[in-house]
């Protein structure tokens, strides 16, 4: 798959949307667009005729670890549903963070036909615990030889992460906000 535009700089500026807003992407079995809503049109700068028949990945920001999308890779084509803290690229260089809920899609015979994402503005808080990992993540895979290694080297230590905590992916990035917490506290 082609990575976001290699010409594009990152910004460092951070674009916001609504806690009530919802961006909705689709693609097909291969990580291509085939849908997004207005609210994904307006946060990626793109317009609808740029992002329709693209690689997803063209709003990957390069400070967004390759091990994330390796582990959500790996669980939506399983047919299972994820949720992730993921940092995007508008095509202006700025950032935003998302809260993103990725599931495959099904045809009316039950056979997967794609992935369906709905995103959400993330919580403050959890993000405050994300941004460390991520960073820890992101050394690793500078630090390695080749791309390979890198990969290698960031998934290796998000497993353990997560194998430590005896935690699917989805349950770690849930137990960072601080709602989450609180509610466990109070059983």
């Amino acid at each position: 798959m082609v990575m976001a535009h290699p010409r594009l700089v990152p910004t460092g500026r951070e674009s916001h949307f609504g806690d009530e807003e919802i961006i909705v992407s689709k693609t097909d079995l291969r990580g291509v667009l085939t849908y997004a809503n207005d609210v994904f049109i307006r946060i990626s700068g793109y317009t609808e005729a740029e992002l329709i028949g693209q690689p997803h990945n063209i709003i990957r920001h390069p400070e967004m670890p390759r091990a994330v999308f390796k582990l959500l890779w790996e669980t939506v084509k399983t047919g299972q549903e994820i949720f992730a803290y993921v940092l995007n690229l508008s095509k202006n260089g700025n950032h935003y963070w998302v809260f993103a809920h990725v599931t495959a899609s099904y045809d009316l015979d039950g056979r997967n036909v794609g992935y369906h994402s709905n995103r959400r503005a993330p919580e403050k808080d959890a993000l405050a615990k994300v941004k460390p990992l991520y960073a820890q993540l992101l050394q690793l895979e500078r630090a390695a030889p080749n791309p390979k290694a890198a990969l290698d080297a960031s998934t290796t230590a998000l497993v353990t992460l997560l194998n430590k905590q005896g935690r699917e992916y989805s349950e770690f990035v849930f137990g960072l906000s601080a709602a989450t917490n609180l509610e466990a506290m109070a059983r």
